[in-house]
């Protein structure tokens, strides 16, 4: 790429700032400067002022063209955040404070940032990272919306029974599940607006070419534009629906076959490499659970686990999360003791767990207030909340390497990693805690 040497002068706000093309080019091509400029970012002809004027805040116009000089944030006493975040946006600069203020995500070098306190206490449903580092909050019939800055957005308010999951589609749109409002139907899924609230799309089910109400469960998304959601009906809409993320429309369903669980399921996760469909119903929504990997194709089920039979005093009768790990070739569940297991998912199906990194923490009892343990991997890292913690798991052998604790707001009752943080949802005061990796130390 060549570099032209021009001096560049601006007057921003009534304060005069003199820079090169070759400090502006450190902006990127999606930034206010890259249009100023062409391929070679040379000033663009016709475009020679003297002096570009641009009616915004000096102070913080002088920070980020520090930033852009140096690679370093450096963010006086006397300017807010928010303003600084507000500017940067403007200029198409905040990828920039992102990544000069928090590093790459690791589990093991995470810190908390900050605690967001919610509006009703004691009822939080999901908490969901958005892709840009924002992140959405559930809880009865409300959603709650905030961006990479931590502001909320309007709410999504919901005339219905309860929202069971929400999601992200790229940082613009979430899909909200819904429970059906005995009595007036309504139920289902949609499309709302992340900065608006403004319901877009509202999908539908079909059963014998009718249009059905139906309670919408968990949900999850493929990178060729599927939605997934489990459904249950008044007729027969039990099973897995599945829609195109583009035109909205029903594209496939798979029904819930006699003695097994899909309508309720708790958890959605679409494999990429197997091109099939974790489906799992665990303990306490129904008494026993219901672990599947299924192949749309074929229409069947190409992995099964379930605890039907097993003693009431095993392990496995107590399992309350899952997640597929498809580098290992193996199902990784959690019980109430936050005790990891593990099954191989290479056999057509499995009949025991091996159990591994047998905490104990709790010697055998129940904890006194509600546990809602939960699971995630992320960039080769496994995470499994506890109460009011996260521990964190790291290579072939999942050894327990760190452990994020918040005790305020309660047991963790849910948390999602994306955009570079981990937020975690306490039950009791409905609070959001903010975990981010620092930015390396500048030698």
């Amino acid at each position: 790429m060549g570099i032209c040497s021009d001096r560049v002068k601006f007057n921003v706000g009534g304060r005069v700032f003199e820079t090169t093309a070759t400090t502006l080019a450190n902006a990127g091509r999606n930034s206010m400067f890259g249009a100023m400029f062409d391929e070679s970012w040379n000033l663009i002809p016709g475009s020679h002022h003297t002096e570009y004027f641009i009616d915004r805040n000096p102070d913080c116009f002088a920070v980020l063209l520090d930033l852009l000089r140096t690679g370093e944030l450096y963010i006086p006493p006397n300017i807010s955040e928010k303003l600084l975040y507000r500017e940067a946006l403007y200029y198409g600069l905040l990828d920039h404070v992102r990544s000069a203020k928090w590093g790459q995500f690791d589990g093991n070098r995470l810190i908390l940032s900050g605690s967001v306190t919610g509006h009703a206490p004691g009822d939080g449903t999901a908490i969901r990272a958005g892709p840009d580092g924002g992140c959405c909050v559930a809880h009865g019939s409300m959603v709650h919306v905030y961006d990479w800055m931590l502001e909320e957005h309007p709410p999504l308010t919901l005339d219905y029974q309860r929202v069971n999951d929400v999601g992200w589609v790229g940082s613009d749109n979430i899909i909200v599940g819904v429970s059906e409002r005995l009595g007036r139907g309504d139920g289902g899924m949609g499309l709302f607006s992340s900065s608006t609230g403004e319901l877009r799309h509202k999908f539908q089910v079909s059963h014998e070419n009718q249009p059905k109400s139906f309670t919408a469960g968990a949900l999850s998304f493929s990178s060729d534009y599927k939605i997934f959601c489990s459904c249950k009906g008044r007729s027969n809409e039990y099973g897995v629906g599945v829609w195109d993320q583009v035109t909205g429309k029903q594209v496939d369903f798979f029904y819930e076959p006699l003695g097994w669980s899909f309508g309720d399921a708790d958890k959605l996760q679409w494999l990429e490499g197997s091109n099939c469909l974790l489906v799992a119903t665990l303990f306490p929504r129904k008494d026993n659970c219901y672990i599947s990997l299924l192949d749309f194709r074929a229409k069947k089920m190409v992995w099964y686990w379930s605890d039907v039979g097993a003693p009431l005093t095993v392990d496995e009768k107590r399992v309350r999360d899952t997640i597929a790990m498809e580098d290992n070739k193996s199902i990784c569940v959690v019980n109430e003791f936050e005790d990891l297991g593990f099954m191989d998912i290479r056999s057509s199906s499995a009949s025991s767990i091996r159990w591994s990194s047998r905490s104990r923490l709790m010697k055998g009892k129940m904890p006194e207030e509600p546990c809602y343990p939960k699971l995630a991997l992320h960039e080769g890292q496994l995470f499994s909340s506890m109460n009011d913690s996260i521990s964190v798991f790291c290579g072939p052998e999942w050894v327990l390497t760190s452990r994020l604790r918040r005790s305020y707001g309660g047991s963790i009752c849910d948390f999602s990693i994306g955009g570079d943080r981990l937020f975690a949802l306490h039950s009791e005061e409905n609070v959001f805690d903010i975990w981010q990796t620092p930015s390396p130390p500048v030698i």
